[in-house]
């Protein structure tokens, strides 16, 4: 998740040992989110009826682990281009989960409302990092991912008014995320192989 631009001279030289360290860095973080997401959601589901202490904080670490991938990317990715998409997304996650946090003390509505609007930043931003990554091999799936995730956004915010909400949605919502990352730390890992 970065909107790094590849260098010029990707096929070349250091060029070219630079995409694969960042491709090698990609490739592992994404796994980790992938097996982070579906044990995340698979706990979050069993209790989406109703907002625990352990729930919010599953809630707020979900965001925070997402600043965290982030800054992990943003080191892998500075040699080969800007950097703004990962400190938005840093930024943005940092204060998702301090609103889930705050929110989660007027109710899954309000919940669902920050992370609704967190779903469509982050996909924006996500889908504008994968567009310009899309050389590097890897990156069509989280180009669907960042589209979806705008969409579903949009869907939490406008079922947060429901008589009774829930979380499900919002939980569910992690595992096709999950993989789409493991899609493209497979691709990533073929695209490597390939040169």
């Amino acid at each position: 998740m970065s909107t790094t631009a590849l260098p010029a001279a990707a096929s070349t030289g250091s060029g070219a040992s630079t995409t694969r360290a960042t491709a090698a860095t990609l490739r592992r973080l994404y796994l980790v989110r992938f097996v982070f997401a579906v044990i995340w959601a698979v706990v979050v589901l069993s209790m989406a009826s109703r907002l625990r202490a352990a729930t919010v904080t599953l809630l707020v670490l979900y965001p925070l682990v997402d600043a965290a991938a982030a800054v992990v990317d943003a080191r892998a990715s500075r040699v080969s281009g800007s950097v703004t998409g990962q400190r938005l997304t840093t930024v943005v996650s940092v204060l998702t989960a301090v609103g889930v946090a705050i929110a989660a003390t007027s109710g899954i509505g309000a919940v669902l409302r920050v992370w609704g609007a967190w779903a469509v930043v982050a996909g924006l931003v996500q889908l504008i990092i994968a567009v310009r990554r899309r050389r590097l091999g890897g990156q069509w799936a989280l180009i669907v991912s960042g589209a979806i995730s705008v969409v579903a956004g949009g869907s939490f915010v406008a079922t947060a008014g429901a008589a009774d909400p829930t979380l499900t949605a919002a939980a569910g919502y992690a595992i096709p995320g999950g993989i789409f990352f493991l899609v493209s730390a497979l691709r990533l890992n073929a695209a490597a192989e390939a040169e």
